[in-house]
């Protein structure tokens, strides 16, 4: 019995070691097609969450249903933003629906908070959604709506991120804030990169933050799934 839970072990463990590989190896060919072909750029940026979805399939003896559909639709909003003119309401769309299974699974990793705590967690994302929104609003036309509804969601996610980590203050629930924090840092760059300042460097910093949110966030659920199991 414990040969056979030995092997069951080992061979998830090698499953993950190779899908992480995989992932790696997709990671390092979108950044240089960033650098020096858009077209390796352009092909490989769908399998940079696949591969993502196939570390955390074979990490994990129960999938959650939620995690799984937030990162369908981030697959949804990378392929869409592809398109960047013609589909970026669409992948604004995609993303959003990422963020709110983000926030729906992050709530049920919270127990009971009183109000203060609550207001602790939300007070410097409302702070800067306000400063950020305040810096790109004049250049926002028929997008205001849309960008100030994603501000807030996003801004939750990052709230409710930060009450569970003051709450367990445990390497997974770190992994998560941090993550999520490097997510809103890379949509902000995303946002001043569209709307108020286009800089070059900004393509390759939005992938590498939004690389490594996702990363932090999936190595977090993977963590946080096996200690409940």
């Amino acid at each position: 019995m414990i040969i056979e839970e030995n092997s069951r072990w080992m061979t998830k463990q090698r499953k993950t070691t190779i899908a992480s590989v995989a992932f790696l190896t997709v990671v390092v060919l979108h950044i240089l097609g960033l650098l020096f072909s858009q077209k390796i750029a352009f092909l490989s940026k769908p399998f940079l969450i696949t591969t993502l979805v196939i570390i955390y399939l074979v990490a994990v003896e129960k999938p959650n249903f939620w995690y799984v559909s937030a990162l369908f639709f981030s697959f949804w909003g990378d392929v869409l933003l592809l398109f960047k003119n013609q589909f970026f309401i669409y992948g604004l769309a995609s993303f959003l629906l990422a963020h709110i299974f983000y926030i729906k699974i992050t709530v049920s990793f919270i127990k009971k908070v009183n109000f203060q705590k609550i207001l602790v967690a939300c007070l410097p994302f409302v702070v800067f959604l306000f400063s950020f929104l305040f810096v790109i609003m004049d250049n926002l036309g028929e997008m205001k709506v849309p960008v100030i509804i994603y501000g807030i969601v996003i801004s939750s996610f990052g709230a409710v991120s930060f009450l569970n980590y003051t709450q367990e203050k445990n390497t997974a629930s770190l992994w998560l804030f941090l993550g999520t924090i490097i997510f809103i840092i890379s949509d902000s760059l995303i946002a001043l990169h569209k709307f108020y300042e286009p800089k070059q460097f900004y393509s390759i910093t939005i992938m590498l933050t939004y690389i490594v949110a996702q990363y932090l966030i999936c190595k977090a659920i993977i963590a946080i799934t096996s200690e409940q199991d």
